[in-house]
């Protein structure tokens, strides 16, 4: 959120990318955000942030879709703030999910993911077991932020914020060239 304050997002359209129950774009519209348009693919999590939209009266303001946002994007408006909390862990192709989103995004362009560092990579590569073990066909990925700050940057934005604890890394880019 602080990230967000300080690039801007009163008045803009968000774009959430992996919403889950949608917390994050609702939290931004309650504080000034116009419109959002959250995506994910887990239906019961669509189901929730509809749930929770109509619960804080924020329903005529949303829009949701349920699917993997590369096989959808070309269907998606296009936002003012892109945002992408905790999904490119998720992803095992970052290169084509950040270049997609960034392609839907005309200003500010927000991501959550995992750090770089050993400790990181041995607990995704037991979460990893877990999931293998499970049968799950998810997988946790750690994606090295250099590659993905310089695609982000070859696209136009520049790094506006910057923050981390022990497993996570919060940067905020804005679009300095059109």
């Amino acid at each position: 959120m602080e990230g967000l304050e300080r690039a801007g997002y009163k008045d803009a359209t968000i774009l959430e990318i992996g919403s889950g129950v949608g917390h994050l774009h609702q939290t931004l519209l309650e504080r000034g955000a116009s419109s959002a348009v959250g995506v994910d693919l887990a239906s019961k999590m669509i189901e929730e942030a509809r749930h929770w939209a109509e619960e804080r009266r924020l329903a005529e303001r949303t829009d949701y879709f349920e699917g993997d946002f590369m096989d959808i994007s070309e269907s998606l408006p296009d936002a003012e703030v892109t945002v992408l909390d905790k999904v490119v862990c998720c992803y095992p192709d970052a290169d084509g999910l950040i270049h997609s989103s960034l392609s839907k995004t005309k200003r500010v362009y927000a991501l959550t993911y995992p750090r770089n560092r050993w400790y990181v990579h041995v607990m995704m590569g037991f979460a990893a077991l877990a999931m293998k073990i499970l049968r799950s066909d998810f997988r946790p990925y750690v994606h090295a932020p250099e590659r993905i700050e310089n695609w982000i940057t070859a696209d136009g934005f520049d790094k506006s914020y910057q923050n981390h604890n022990l497993l996570w890394l919060t940067q905020v880019y804005v679009k300095t060239s059109i």
